[in-house]
């Protein structure tokens, strides 16, 4: 496999809405199928970090793409059903909050995309990476795309389907650890959350033992 060089925009580059220009650059090359590939839950107190990898079809993009950031709730939900009706394939892989323990929460966020590339239906010719790093051990050649998800729509798309796989998982472990308003926060440090963990302690298998304000004060046994 060979690592491309992060391709890193000043920030006047970006245009207003992520587009297809760089597929279509990889494909008249004859490099194809292209996938993006981007992560949600890098900052969270809790849960896991979920990585997602879709390779759109270049004949029935979904409209309105964009970074899930900028994007509400609704339109994330109504994007991601149609991400999975329109694209040629979409895969989502996890970490969970004992693995990036293990481990850093940049590494867990790599393996995360790296399985999540693998676990296509399609095999990618390459990878466009949100970020700065190409996961090691990628199934094809990759670029990462530093504010990928506001210059591709294919990384947007991947970015809508990691967010909400992991805002609904959040919002299920919610509903059987209601002291914690898991459901609300989806894990990140709001003040809720934080007097939750003061007062009820952690969560084992759930909440991430290295991060602050955790880290050192609670066993993880």
């Amino acid at each position: 496999m060979t690592r491309a060089l992060t391709d890193s925009p000043l920030l006047f580059d970006l245009p207003v809405k992520p587009d297809f220009s760089t597929e279509l650059r990889l494909i008249k090359r004859g490099v194809r199928p292209v996938a993006g590939i981007d992560e949600a839950g890098r900052g969270p107190l809790a849960g896991p970090v979920v990585a997602a990898a879709v390779i759109l079809d270049a004949e029935r993009l979904p409209e309105g793409l964009d970074d899930s950031k900028r994007l509400t709730a609704a339109m994330r939900e109504k994007l991601f059903e149609a991400i999975l009706s329109q694209a040629l394939a979409v895969s989502v892989a996890s970490l969970c909050a004992p693995s990036i323990d293990r481990s850093d929460i940049r590494k867990a966020s790599l393996e995360a995309m790296r399985r999540a590339a693998a676990g296509l239906t399609l095999a990618p010719s390459h990878a466009l990476i949100d970020g700065c790093d190409v996961p090691w051990g990628l199934c094809c050649e990759g670029s990462a795309l530093v504010k990928g998800d506001q210059r591709s729509i294919s990384i947007a798309a991947a970015s809508i389907v990691a967010k909400v796989t992991r805002d609904r998982m959040m919002q299920r472990a919610g509903r059987h650890h209601p002291h914690y308003g898991l459901e609300a926060h989806v894990g990140y440090a709001t003040e809720q959350h934080r007097s939750a963990i003061e007062l009820h302690g952690p969560l084992r298998g759930l909440h991430r033992y290295t991060f602050a304000p955790i880290k050192g004060r609670f066993q993880t046994g």
